[in-house]
């Protein structure tokens, strides 16, 4: 008889560490994603969110099984060593099985099984809804993934592969920190605004110059950039009739919008489209000219690549712009203080 209860007390043992060792699969999609495609009619789709409802309540019943197997190992072993050392021999059985059970082939050959016992599981499971109910005491269900950040969203949308493309992704980035980013951040700096004065005569040698410029509009001053009054457009130039007789304070249209270099590109953007106007002076807070704004600008940065057409010279005129700063206010006799 004892012979008997330790021959049951291995095969059960046995049976513990392979049922402990399995490891139904989870589904690799999220059920967000599986119902999207089970909408589109994707057959396998359907089938993988039916065995997703399951396989809680065969996890369940793995557990339960496990614990009706460990009771059943505790009692072989007191019966077959005795009570002292049966009992010893059931603690010692219960603190390794767990260990024995992440064994590599072990692992892997208890999902081999597992695999070939899932269907009948799951139609079993799905047959007995009470008993699943009264085994399923801790949900095992993963919980759909919280972002918690924008970095994190961002750190997602990076590693997204092949899904996105790398105009889609770029759009995204910029998009989550548009709203944040200033005017002064993307502006045209001072140091390389192209203006032109109110009393200058629209010439060919004036047009002719403007166009090398590479630009379309032009600031019209009254004196210095600080006083912008009016905006020139070299298109609407070109189809003048007299250019010699009027000068850029006849020629320009004389709306002029100002933005501050602190508001964001969000603002900038719904200013652009609500004044229909491509162009904006960037002041700072002493309505200083800090700059000069463009939809081409805004745009450029919300779709992460640069816009370019027929009159752009320069790539990135902050860069244009700190270049000519290393000869500005530096005289031989000056002092930085």
């Amino acid at each position: 008889m004892q012979t008997v209860l330790l021959i049951g007390f291995f095969i059960f043992g046995a049976s513990l560490t392979l049922v402990a060792s399995m490891m139904p699969r989870r589904a690799i999609l999220s059920t967000f994603e599986l119902e999207r495609r089970r909408s589109e009619g994707s057959e396998t789709a359907a089938q993988e969110l039916a065995r997703e409802v399951l396989i809680d309540d065969v996890l369940s019943l793995k557990h339960a099984t496990e614990a009706l197997l460990l009771v059943i190992v505790v009692l072989l072993s007191v019966g077959g060593f005795g009570l002292l050392i049966g009992i010893l021999v059931a603690l010692g059985v219960s603190l390794v099985y767990g260990r024995l059970a992440r064994i590599e082939f072990i692992h892997a050959w208890a999902n081999r099984m597992y695999e070939q016992w899932e269907p009948s599981l799951l139609a079993f499971v799905e047959r007995t809804p009470r008993l699943a109910k009264l085994l399923r005491t801790v949900s095992q269900a993963v919980p759909e993934a919280e972002i918690s950040s924008r970095e994190e969203l961002e750190h997602l949308v990076e590693d997204a592969g092949h899904i996105l493309t790398d105009d889609e992704r770029k759009l995204i980035i910029n998009g989550l920190s548009f709203n944040e980013r200033r005017v002064e951040e993307v502006m045209t700096p001072r140091g390389v605004i192209e203006t032109i004065a109110k009393d200058e005569l629209v010439g060919p040698l004036l047009l002719d110059e403007l166009h090398r410029t590479g630009h379309s509009r032009f600031p019209v001053i009254d004196g210095d950039v600080d006083h912008v009054i009016g905006v020139l457009h070299i298109k609407e130039l070109l189809s003048l009739d007299d250019k010699s007789t009027k000068t850029a304070g006849q020629a320009m249209e004389k709306r002029v919008f100002y933005i501050n270099q602190d508001q964001t590109l969000d603002h900038a953007l719904a200013a652009f489209i609500k004044t229909r106007h491509h162009l904006f002076v960037v002041v700072n807070g002493y309505r200083e000219t800090a700059g000069i704004l463009t939809l081409e600008d805004v745009m450029e940065t919300l779709l992460g690549r640069e816009i370019v057409d027929e009159f752009d010279v320069h790539d990135d005129l902050r860069i244009v712009a700190a270049r000519n700063a290393k000869s500005n206010n530096n005289s031989p006799q000056g002092t930085n203080v």
